[in-house]
């Protein structure tokens, strides 16, 4: 099957990710993407692609600059001097710290930088960078952010991959600070360049297409880092709670090696963490950060196929959980809302039954499926959504078709075709969203649409032989 693998002995950030998988593009497709990036509209934002070193590899940094000024430095966080606090922090801006505009915050947004100076720090106290501060502390509360990736020229899975980014980001937060997710607003990790790291980590994955994606285990860092609320143990709070279920080192360095960006971003894409699988390397890819550690400070990326396909027959392939929850006193309505909220945040699929409950009543069980890595995020959702007091948990063994992609032409446009085998079974499907596009454009049965995609199979089929 076709594995992603990516891995993280130095932390993971939005612009770091990105890079790592842009980097497994050829030069051609790189520039096009970049291209593709920068004609999604977003307001005043400029994405580059730039080759650099570190430790002598070589790798892509991945450049966002918004209004002609570049995203806030890797080595000093929003809100923070550079100095040398032994907590430096690396990577990208994207510090979650968010906050409910009623609380009191007494931090200047105008970064005036009104924090006592009298304490003792043996260092100087120059702001080590120059550019305005002031885009990087606009409020954005989760609903503005999803309206401003709903208006973007992108698949609906994209859209629905940066949103579920997004939620997540919102969760940790508001658990973090205490607040209702709806009371959350973002600081740095809602201004334009984080919706560009997200939005652009969606898009490469969906070109990139893998079956599975695997990660290392996180190093994170240590010490502190500042944000615009004070100065945060590393990892931040926002960061930790992503983390959870997720493998962590401290490691030797003492900087912020992973950001709530980079964790929400693993959270979602990550089936499973652990060590390189088997794996046949199509191509590395290097997603450089600035801070020199005296280490090679990337992201490194792997695409190829994975050797677990050559297992015997009638192996397990991977691995999914179950979660299930019943309830008899909610509205469809309500129950609408939590489903599509679990779809939003991540899950595979959620689906409702009714039951004869207890005491005669009817109910219905409500079962969602989704990567292990995510089951507790799901949990929670399951609780917080619906009027449940208990989840049932399965983890279990999955048996998966080996799945590969192609794009036939018909005379209603082109449509993707999906085509599965193993097991001695071989399937072919059209995707269903692009014909009932087509058919709705040119206003057939969607029937006639995924015919066409079916004979122009057929007739490429026959041209092979």
């Amino acid at each position: 099957m076709r594995t992603l693998y990516l891995e993280c002995v130095m932390g993971a950030a939005g612009d770091m990710l990105a890079a790592a998988l842009l980097d497994l593009l050829d030069e051609g497709e790189r520039a096009d993407f970049v291209n593709d990036m920068n004609a999604l509209g977003l307001p005043d934002t400029t994405v580059q692609a730039k080759a650099a070193v570190s430790c002598g590899i070589r790798g892509l940094h991945w450049e966002v600059s918004v209004g002609g000024e570049h995203e806030v430095s890797e080595d000093v966080e929003p809100g923070a001097h550079d100095h040398d606090h032994s907590h430096g922090c690396d990577h990208d801006h994207s510090h979650g710290c968010a906050h409910d505009h009623s609380h009191g915050c007494d931090h200047d947004h105008s970064h005036s930088c009104d924090h006592d100076h009298s304490h003792a720090h043996d260092h100087p106290h120059d702001h080590g960078h120059h550019h305005t501060h002031e885009r990087n502390h606009d409020h954005r509360g989760l609903g503005s952010i999803a309206a401003l990736i709903d208006s973007l020229p992108v698949s609906a899975g994209v859209r629905d991959d940066a949103k579920a980014v997004y939620a997540l980001l919102a969760e940790a937060e508001s658990h973090a600070h205490g607040r209702e997710v709806d009371q959350v607003h973002f600081h740095e990790v809602g201004s334009l360049d984080a919706v560009a790291d997200i939005v652009g980590v969606c898009m490469l994955v969906e070109r990139l297409d893998p079956d599975v994606v695997f990660a290392s285990p996180v190093q994170v860092g240590e010490g502190f880092v500042w944000c615009a609320h004070g100065m945060l143990p590393v990892p931040a709070p926002a960061t930790a709670y992503l983390l959870r279920g997720i493998p962590i080192k401290a490691g030797a360095v003492r900087a912020e090696l992973c950001t709530p960006t980079g964790a929400a971003l693993l959270r979602h894409f990550v089936q499973s963490f652990g060590t390189l699988p088997d794996i046949t390397t199509e191509r590395v890819g290097y997603g450089l950060g600035r801070k020199q550690f005296g280490a090679l400070n990337a992201v490194r990326s792997y695409i190829g196929e994975s050797t677990e396909q050559e297992r015997g027959a009638n192996s397990p392939n991977g691995t999914i959980t179950e979660l299930h929850c019943t309830v008899d006193d909610m509205t469809g309505e309500t129950i609408g809302y939590a489903t599509e909220t679990l779809m939003h945040s991540g899950a595979l699929d959620v689906s409702v039954e009714p039951v004869q409950m207890k005491k005669n009543r009817p109910g219905l069980i409500i079962s969602c499926l989704c990567a292990t890595a995510q089951a507790d995020d799901m949990a929670a959702l399951l609780l917080r959504h619906t009027s449940t007091y208990g989840v049932r948990r399965y983890d279990c063994i999955k048996y998966m078709l080996d799945r590969a992609f192609e794009t036939v032409q018909t005379a209603y446009g082109p449509i993707s075709v999906k085509h599965g085998s193993g097991y001695g079974v071989v399937r072919v499907k059209p995707e269903y969203a692009e014909c009932a596009d087509a058919a709705m454009r040119a206003g057939v049965p969607i029937e006639t649409v995924m015919r066409a995609a079916m004979n122009a199979v057929d007739a490429l089929a026959a041209q092979e032989r």
